[in-house]
């Protein structure tokens, strides 16, 4: 079906592309912050089992996840501030103009002697922007198939400068979307100095604004403008497993 944005521009609502990474029972699933694999098992209760294969009526399992350490997520502000306010609340409006741009985050050494690959402020300027975008999805290069699968705890993945952030203010960006378990350092001694400054926590909190994690951006998007769905769960938390759906924007 065709959902048009205005007398020029709609979207194929029939061809959605998923951004997600969904979550697996097993060591399959991708994983951050040393948090072990998720798990799916059947409900055992009064000699009773959630498993037809194991005799029982229906499929009944638990499912035990973080969502930041998981699959993909979208956090608010709450995930850094004293009082949890939920991801849920922040998120109303689910479609926004998006563009995809590809970044080859830059190879130096930090203080501590590791290698970090970080995206700096002049990966942006190359880029011509479309205007009225409302969300920024960034996709790292090399672009692989193993960060559906990734265990990324300590593995020192790329992240972006704080510096970044003013061009995101400039482009008037509310939802920040990438293909990494964070947009900070792993360790950093708990600084999150981008989550602090993209926020604006604690100086003046914004509550608008949101970050979409450990998505996947298949080489067949090319960078440009979409029109984005974030799905998200209504889980009342900082965090929510989230479905980012992209669509192309025809004219």
């Amino acid at each position: 079906m065709r959902l048009y944005l205005d007398s020029a521009r709609y979207i194929d609502t029939k061809s959605p592309i998923d951004l997600s990474i969904s979550l697996k029972n097993g060591l399959e699933n991708v994983r951050a912050w040393y948090v072990e694999p998720p798990k799916m098992e059947p409900v055992r209760a009064n000699g009773w089992v959630g498993s037809i294969h194991e005799g029982g009526s229906v499929n009944f399992r638990d499912i035990s996840f973080n969502p930041h350490g998981h699959m993909t997520h979208t956090e608010c502000l709450g995930h850094i501030t004293d009082e949890v306010f939920s991801v849920n609340a922040v998120v109303r409006d689910f479609f926004s103009l998006a563009q995809v741009v590809s970044l080859s985050p830059r190879e130096i050494v930090a203080a501590d002697g590791k290698i970090d690959h970080v995206i700096f402020p002049d990966h942006f300027d190359e880029i011509i922007w479309h205007a009225d975008i409302e969300s920024l999805i960034i996709r790292t290069l090399p672009n692989t198939n193993e960060k559906l699968h990734m265990n990324y705890s300590d593995s020192n993945p790329p992240y972006l400068d704080v510096r970044c952030i003013e061009k995101i203010n400039a482009l008037g960006i509310r939802h920040l979307l990438i293909d990494q378990p964070s947009v900070d350092r792993e360790l950093d001694g708990g600084a999150l100095a981008f989550h602090h400054a993209f926020w604006n926590v604690p100086d003046l909190p914004n509550h608008e604004r949101t970050i979409t994690e450990l998505i996947f951006v298949p080489d067949s998007v090319d960078d440009g403008l979409y029109m984005l769905e974030l799905q998200l769960a209504p889980f009342e938390n900082d965090a929510a497993p989230s479905r980012p759906v992209v669509y192309e924007i025809h004219y």
